[in-house]
């Protein structure tokens, strides 16, 4: 098994973050700093992170939690009170699969699956997710379509998206990007500012039912059907 594969499976961190963390100097094997990301590793091996002995996990977890306002979507950030793994309890070390900024609300899922993870989070992987907001003002006809067909951000266009108006200030668009605070950044280019934003899907799974703050394990037909994208 290569190294960052192992990281992903031990729930220490997607697949893409083990190959930051291994360029970063910051990983072992058998007291030997590592760097080459195509490195295997054996059952024997002993494998560390910052020093620290990473082992495999026991078995994967799937979560859907519907965060609230004020949580941001990392397993650590020295600046942010709280996190969404503070309401999801597990004895498995999870982490978030893509991002929900701390201002936006709606559903995520959270796992130790980092095949998965890295799956899901691939820019290659055109998965929609589907946004609720609520605007402070009424967007010209001629601006949504400016949004449909892509504006620039961060050096490039961004991809087509879908738009579907539920009343003069709410409307609901789906994206199949996930770049920092996207949607914001999209409303804001045509002028308008979004007042509330929330997540209702990722690709066929939604949840209408489960209340903020609280969490659910995803059932053996989602999961199958995220493994299949």
């Amino acid at each position: 098994m290569r190294i960052n594969k192992y990281l992903a499976h031990s729930g220490v961190c997607s697949r893409r973050q083990a190959d930051e963390l291994i360029s970063q100097g910051r990983v072992s094997i058998n007291e030997d700093v590592v760097k080459e990301l195509g490195v295997k590793v054996s059952p024997e091996d002993i494998i560390k992170l910052d020093g620290k002995e990473v082992k495999l996990s026991k078995k994967f977890e799937y979560f859907l939690l519907n965060k609230p306002i004020g949580y941001v979507s990392t397993v650590k950030d020295p600046h942010a009170e709280k996190t969404v793994l503070d309401l999801v309890k597990s004895e498995e070390r999870l982490y978030p699969v893509g991002r929900l900024d701390k201002d936006s609300r709606g559903i995520i899922i959270i796992t130790n699956d980092g095949d998965l993870t890295y799956k899901l989070t691939h820019p290659k992987k055109d998965i929609f997710k589907t946004y609720e907001v609520i605007l402070d003002k009424k967007p010209k006809e001629v601006d949504l379509k400016t949004l449909i067909r892509g504006i620039p951000m961060d050096g490039y266009l961004t991809k087509r998206c879908k738009i579907k108006k539920i009343s003069n200030y709410n409307y609901q668009i789906s994206i199949s990007e996930g770049k920092n605070r996207q949607v914001r950044r999209m409303f804001n280019y045509i002028g308008c500012k979004v007042v509330d934003l929330k997540r209702i899907s990722i690709g066929k799974i939604k949840d209408n039912y489960l209340p903020e703050g609280k969490f659910r394990k995803l059932t053996k037909e989602e999961v199958d059907y995220l493994r299949s994208l």
